[in-house]
């Protein structure tokens, strides 16, 4: 049964002030029966929703920041999944080096998503990402095949064709991969952006103000959400769109 996620939630994020910051209820119909077997009846859909429910929100998360961000940077996000049924055992946060390069950064998300797994005995994970994240989350699924221990990615004003305020920090090879044309982007974006049979979705807006052009999140055969009005800092606290990420995850 698919879970709803409540639009209005309490939630605080650490402050997040980054320099060169980049970053239904679905009603179940009884047919009429005999009283004598109707309670039955009502008693074997109610487990079996119940059954469906938690194992809809027993999926692991992996969060992967954006550039120069930190675990920290996903406080809100846990609090949201936490709120719409999922366990802090099963929320991990992943962090990476925003200086070095996005090869070892997605090899290093492989690691640490085989880790999960053992630790939980989950056959996949879900990923949500923000920012350059969704570079290194790409380059996990497409060209490391880690599509296959994926059920869901969800990318939050990902830079996944590049973004010109990379043009900033051009001194570091991450930023490099993150200006739009550069090959590490093009080996993410040719052929099939959404392979294997991962759920995809994104999230982005026209007031993102680092992610240039704000489409560059977009993704070939994911669900593009356009917010209509967001930052790029602000989407990591915005409850009514991780409540949408959650809801996601969960279906």
């Amino acid at each position: 049964m698919r879970r709803h996620a409540p639009h209005r939630l309490l939630g605080v994020l650490a402050a997040a002030t980054l320099a060169l910051t980049l970053f239904s209820s679905a009603s179940t119909a009884i047919a009429a029966a005999p009283a004598a077997t109707a309670a039955s009846t009502a008693s074997t859909a109610q487990s079996a929703g119940a059954a469906a429910e938690a194992l809809s929100t027993s999926t692991p998360v992996v969060f992967v920041h954006g550039y120069t961000g930190n675990a920290s940077n996903w406080t809100t996000a846990m609090s949201v999944f936490r709120l719409n049924g999922w366990s802090s055992s099963n929320l991990f946060a992943y962090e990476y080096n925003s200086y070095g390069n996005n090869i070892t950064n997605a090899q290093g998300l492989a690691t640490f998503v085989n880790s999960v797994k053992a630790r939980t005995g989950a056959s996949k994970v879900a990923i949500v990402n923000h920012s350059m994240g969704g570079l290194v989350s790409q380059y996990y699924l497409k060209v490391l095949g880690g599509n296959t221990s994926v059920s869901h990615l969800a990318s939050i004003a990902g830079a996944n064709h590049g973004t010109t305020a990379a043009g900033a920090c051009l001194i570091y090879t991450t930023c490099q991969q993150m200006y739009p044309g550069s090959s590490f982007i093009a080996q993410i974006s040719a052929g099939d952006e959404t392979p294997g049979s991962t759920a995809y979705a994104t999230w982005y807006s026209a007031c993102d103000g680092v992610i240039l052009p704000y489409t560059s999140t977009r993704l070939a055969g994911a669900t593009n959400n356009n917010v209509v009005c967001q930052t790029h800092i602000g989407f990591l606290t915005d409850t009514v769109v991780l409540g949408q990420i959650a809801d996601f995850v969960a279906g």
